[in-house]
């Protein structure tokens, strides 16, 4: 049996037995279910944070902050939730931190279609080959190191598009 499918298996014996709050955590830190797809589970997870960021285009910057703080903060906790509740350290199932990454990525980036796809490549690019330090941050303890990674990989997409956008 695959990882991903005793994931999801796993998942969903957990998720029987938890009560509200483990309810909660694991349907949001899988991002509505979509963090059990088979393959790839962390770029369907960006991919399911388009919506969140075509959502959010025309809020200010105000608004667009203490949203990203306040997703943040749900995200690192039901991150370090699901980590507890599945006994696995950073289960692939978890995409919340993608979610929260991606959105980093858009963050300050005037929204095109050209935007959202190099976001979308560079932030799967940083994520996946994690270039110093973003491995390091993945290090830290519970929600706080799955979630850290991907912002600042978030981060480093952020500054790619900028840089590209200069010669286009």
């Amino acid at each position: 049996m695959s990882k991903s499918q005793s994931d999801s298996l796993s998942i969903k014996k957990v998720f029987g037995q938890s009560g509200f709050s483990g309810k909660v955590a694991l349907v949001l830190s899988t991002w509505f279910g979509i963090g059990l797809f088979p393959v790839a589970p962390g770029t369907i997870g960006t991919l399911g944070a388009i919506p969140v960021v075509i959502f959010l285009i025309d809020l200010g910057v105000l608004y667009k902050s203490l949203i990203l703080v306040i997703f943040t903060a749900i995200a690192v906790w039901v991150s370090g939730r699901a980590q507890d509740l599945l006994k696995d350290h950073d289960p692939s199932a978890v995409v919340i931190d993608e979610v929260a990454g991606f959105f980093l990525t858009m963050f300050f980036l005037p929204f095109s279609w050209l935007t959202l796809g190099l976001g979308f490549i560079l932030f799967r690019f940083f994520d996946i080959l994690k270039p110093y330090p973003i491995k390091r941050l993945e290090g830290l303890k519970g929600g706080f190191g799955i979630v850290m990674d991907d912002l600042l990989a978030g981060l480093y997409a952020y500054a790619g598009v900028r840089i590209v956008l200069l010669f286009v």
